[in-house]
Order: structure tokens, then sequence, then C-alpha cells
């Protein structure tokens, strides 16, 4: 799932909001805003929220990046301002910097995976029975297993949902 970070002065007033009614508090004068800028997946999921949120992002509260998740996590804590980020990028980085989990568990920041076999017609050379084994582990309940038993500093990283 995706979070939003910021410091724990929290200027804006957003720990505990839904996204939306977070980052319409973001907006000039409340803390400003680190992006990706680098049209990621996260980067286009964070411009979807802001569109939602019915805030125009830029000016000089809003800055992008241009660079992936660990970099915009330390350009968010040096400046003290709030980026969207990866929860797994997060827990990785938590011990080094004094960004907190200000939003979390909306649906609208879940950041599901998935799998899917490359079509061998188009692409002959892949292996696709090493794919299609792939998937079927991946999606059984051994290896669903494995992806809800995962966990940095005690904190689940993914939600297995291939067996609901």
């Amino acid at each position: 799932d995706l979070v939003l970070l910021g410091p724990a002065a929290d200027r804006g007033a957003v720990k505990g909001l839904r996204a939306g009614e977070a980052l319409k508090r973001i907006e000039p004068g409340r803390g400003g805003f680190v992006s990706r800028g680098d049209d990621s997946g996260t980067h286009k999921k964070e411009l979807a929220l802001w569109s939602r949120a019915g805030v125009e992002p830029g000016g000089g509260w809003y800055k992008e990046a241009g660079q992936g998740m660990g970099a915009v996590i330390t350009m968010a804590e040096n400046l003290q301002v709030y980026p969207l980020a990866d929860r797994g990028t997060y827990l990785a980085m938590a011990d080094k910097i004094g960004l907190e989990v200000l939003v979390e568990g909306d649906p609208l920041l879940f950041n599901p995976y998935g799998v899917i076999a490359v079509n061998p017609e188009r692409h002959p050379h892949v292996n696709y029975s090493g794919a299609l084994q792939y998937i079927d582990w991946i999606t059984s309940e051994e290896g669903q297993a494995l992806i809800g038993g995962y966990r940095i500093r005690g904190r689940l990283l993914f939600y297995p949902d291939a067996l609901n």
C-alpha cells in the first residue's frame, strides 16, 4: 500500500485523515509536498489522488524530484515536507529519517500488484511454461502464506488476495 508521510510537526494537520482531505490541507502554506515526478506508477497514482481531491499541484509548495522513492523520501526529510510513499521503501528507511506515517489505510492508497504471463505468440523468447508455474505457485496457498507472513519491522508489507 501507499502511505502519506510527513514531519512530526504535521503543519497541514493531516494525521489520520483520508487521502483526499489530507492532500487538500497540504496546499500552499501548509507544509509542502515532494512528488516523484517521474511518470512511475506511484507518480500516476499521486496525480490521480490530487485530481480526485480537486487540487492542482504546482507552484513553490510542490516539488517534482524526478527520482525514485528513496530519493524522494530523503528530499522530503531534508525539506520537512510531505511525500506519498510505498510502505516498503518507508520501512526500509524508517530508522534513518524522522518522517512519520500520517495517512494510511484509505482504500484509495491501496497499491495492488498482479502477475500475468507474457503472450508467447508475441514474445516467443519468453519461458511461458515457467511463467505459468510461477503464477500457479505465487497464487497457491503456500505462496499466499509466504506473502502474508512477510514483515518488515513487524509490519505486514503485502496483503495476499489471490485466494479471496
